[in-house]
Order: structure tokens, then C-alpha cells, then sequence
């Protein structure tokens, strides 16, 4: 592996980071999360337009940059130093990679184009709000508990009446989908939703990936109340409404793409949750060089000192386990473990050291503390994510289709 970023990896970072710190401050950020679309679209259309930020890792036949993990990744860890709003995540990094791994060369060709010069926006809906376990971070995604099953309960989807149209151009081909998806990032925004259902009934059900427009008839989404205002998150209804299929019906493993863009995505996020911690630490560095007690700057004394120092190394341990898991997305998971504890703890020692005026809500520490802890309800948790990791690789026994089974040699 080599370690060392390109000169056209480093421009990546150094442009967004400039453009993010004179359009995307604190104030800024407070302001966008209140507009209808939970984001500036300005901004994200000047991102998309002048930087390709949701093309980035869109290959060139379909007007992407064709770039890496690795690209994508440096450009969330400045997104998420600013704790940016925008539809990137749930766009670049979970909705375009399931697009390029299971859609049709007609649904690539449609899709993939208009994602990457940012006038589609997309998003992944699954059932019950079990983000982590539809992406295999948690469990095995192949169980059937997260998404469902059975004759009730999760997305059931079952193929349109003859003549009864099947939405979105799909002619009289098309299916229906009827169930509900909670804490859908994004969802009450984007454009195209990327829905998990199941079909074949109860004796054959299986688990697909079905296309619903944002016009398509029997939608309704609804915007939560979240803790992290920066993670818009929406309920998605569904009655009877009109999907297409995303691919074709013929045995794809749609669980293992499921699985194999958790992994990317494990690797893109770990990276966000560095560029957070690392974006609370330098506050919390800016602050104590400047506040003062007893006649001298707070972050004079050696035991502030040795917090700071603490927290340094964290980050950057974390940064490392980021930047590999970028280059081999079978780390992904373990490195947003870290990254996600990272941010936690970094976090809350913000907010201690920015003394009584870090424990106002107003107060932008507040803005580190809610998305670490709201990273972690979506992607989490920590303990979870490196149980399953761990189980994978035999370190506890044999894996069935289960999870680990304890105390067995491998």
C-alpha cells in the first residue's frame, strides 16, 4: 500500500476545504438544515458543477470522474469537518454504487448521468430503519429479520395488474409496493428511492431493490424529528405505489451488493466521522489558546495539554484506519468502529473544555456532540460493528448463517 495522496487527490481536498470554509460555517450550516430541503441547494449544486462531487467515483461512460473510494473518501472527511448538510452520503455513497452494481445497462445509462452532475438525488429506503444490518455492518444481511418477511410486516412488493401501469416508464411491466421505511436519510428530498422488499410470497420471499420515483403515486414522506439536524432523516409510506425493479429478476445477490456497498460505504464514512473529530478538536484547540484563567491561556496547563495530546493521537490512529479501509473496503467496518468511537469521545471532551459556555445547547460544540452520537444510532453500534467484524473472521468460532457460534475452533 502506499500511503502517500496524489497531487490531484490533495487539490480534491484542498479545494473543497477552502470552498467549505467560506460558504459552510456554523451559521451557515444552522441555516441550511432549516430550509425545506434539509440543505443548501446552491451550495450542492455548486459542488456538483464546478468540484463533480457526486461523480467522483461514477465511472466516465456515464459523465462521472471515474475516481476511487479513496477520492470520495477525502472529500467526505471535508464535508465532515464542516458537519455539511448535503445529499452526498446518501446519494454518491450508498444509492449510485447499487445503481452501477445491479441496474440495467438501460437504468445505469438513465440514472448514473444525471447523479453525477447533481440534478439527481438519490437515497436507500429499508424497512424498519436497519440501515447497518441491510449492509451487512451489524449482522448478516442474508437473515431475514431486517428486512421483514413472512406474510407481513417490512415492504412487500408484487408485480402491477395487466394495463395497470408500473410507474416511472415502466409500462404495464412494473410493480407495487406497500409497506413503510423509517429513518430514510434524506428521504424526504431526494429524487429516486432505492427501496428493499420482498417478493414471491411466503414460501420463495426474497429480498430486492425496487426504483420509486419522487412523483410516483402511493408515496407519501414525511421529515423526522432528528437529533443530528445535519442527518435529515423522513418516513417513507407506501400504498400500492408504483415501482420499477432495479435490474432484472434472474438470481442477482442483491444482499451481497448490499453488502459489498456497506463495506465502501463503511470506508467513506469512517473517513466523515474522522473529519468531524478532527473539526471539533481544532475548535476545541483555538479555544483554549485563547480563553484565559488565573492570568494565562487555559491551554497552557500541562493537564489540558495531556487531554489535547490524547484526543491528537485518537484522531489520528483513527485517520489511519480510514485512509486503509478507503484502500480495502474489507476494513471498512472496523475502521468506522473506531472512527465512530473517535468522534464520540472527542466530542464530549469539546465540550468539556470549552467549560460552562460548551455546555450551552447553543453552542457549536453541541453540533459535534449530536452527529457523533446520531452516526452512531444509523451505523452502529461501535460494539456491534466489531462483534459481527469479529465473528466474520472466525475470531470467536465457526460463522453460520446466524452469527458466531462461541467457543468453537476454526
Amino acid at each position: 500500500m502506499d500511503a502517500a495522496f496524489t497531487a490531484e487527490q490533495d487539490e480534491i481536498r484542498r479545494t473543497l476545504r477552502d470552498l467549505l470554509t467560506k460558504h459552510a460555517g456554523p451559521g451557515e450550516v444552522r441555516a441550511a438544515v432549516r430550509t425545506a430541503e434539509g440543505h443548501d441547494p446552491a451550495l450542492w449544486h455548486r459542488l456538483a458543477r464546478e468540484l463533480g462531487l457526486p461523480g467522483l467515483a461514477v465511472a466516465e461512460e456515464y459523465g462521472g470522474a471515474g475516481c476511487t473510494a479513496t477520492e470520495l473518501a477525502l472529500a467526505c472527511e471535508e464535508t465532515g469537518r464542516a458537519l455539511l448538510p448535503s445529499p452526498l452520503l446518501a446519494t454518491a455513497v450508498l444509492a449510485a454504487p447499487l445503481i452501477t452494481a445491479l441496474g440495467t445497462p438501460e437504468q445505469r445509462a438513465e440514472l448514473l448521468p444525471r447523479i453525477a452532475e447533481g440534478t439527481l438525488t438519490a437515497t436507500l429506503a429499508v424497512p424498519g430503519g436497519s440501515m447497518a444490518a441491510a449492509l451487512g455492518l451489524t449482522a448478516d444481511n442474508r437473515a431475514a429479520a431486517w428486512a421483514g418477511g413472512g406474510r407481513a410486516g417490512g415492504i412487500q412488493a408484487h408485480p402491477a395488474r395487466e394495463g395497470g401501469g408500473g410507474g416511472d416508464g415502466d409500462g404495464g411491466g412494473g410493480w407495487r409496493l406497500y409497506g413503510e421505511a423509517d429513518r430514510v436519510l434524506d428521504g424526504h428530498s431526494a429524487g429516486l428511492l432505492l427501496v428493499a422488499a420482498h417478493t414471491g410470497g411466503y414460501p420463495r420471499s426474497r429480498t430486492l431493490l425496487f426504483l420509486v420515483s419522487a412523483e410516483a403515486e402511493g408515496l407519501a414522506r414525511t421529515r423526522l424529528t432528528s437529533m443530528d439536524e445535519t442527518r435529515p432523516l423522513a418516513r417513507i409510506e407506501l400504498r400500492d405505489a408504483a415501482a420499477r425493479l432495479l435490474g432484472a429478476d434472474d438470481g442477482t445477490d442483491v444482499c451481497g451488493a448490499l453488502a459489498d456497498t456497506g463495506s465502501r460505504a463503511a470506508a467513506v464514512l469512517a473517513a466523515e466521522a474522522v473529519g468531524a473529530a478532527a473539526g471539533a478538536l481544532e475548535r476545541t484547540v483555538a479555544y483554549v489558546k485563547e480563553r484565559e484563567q488565573f492570568g494565562r491561556a487555559i491551554g497552557s496547563f500541562q493537564a489540558v495539554k495531556h487531554r489535547l495530546a490524547d484526543l491528537y493521537v485518537r484522531v489520528e490512529a483513527a485517520r489511519s484506519a480510514a485512509y486503509y479501509a478507503a484502500w480495502d473496503p474489507a476494513a471498512g467496518p472496523l475502521a468506522l468502529a473506531q472512527a465512530l468511537e473517535t468522534a464520540r469521545i472527542v466530542a464530549g471532551e469539546a465540550v468539556q473544555l470549552h467549560g460552562g459556555i460548551g455546555f450551552t445547547w447553543e453552542h457549536e460544540a453541541h453540533l459535534y456532540v449530536k452527529r457523533a452520537a446520531a452516526d452512531e444510532l444509523l451505523f452502529g453500534p461501535v460494539h456491534r460493528l466489531r462483534d459481527h467484524a469479529a465473528g466474520r473472521a472466525g475470531l470467536f468460532g465457526a460463522v453460520t448463517a446466524d452469527g458466531p457460534v462461541r467457543g468453537v475452533a476454526v
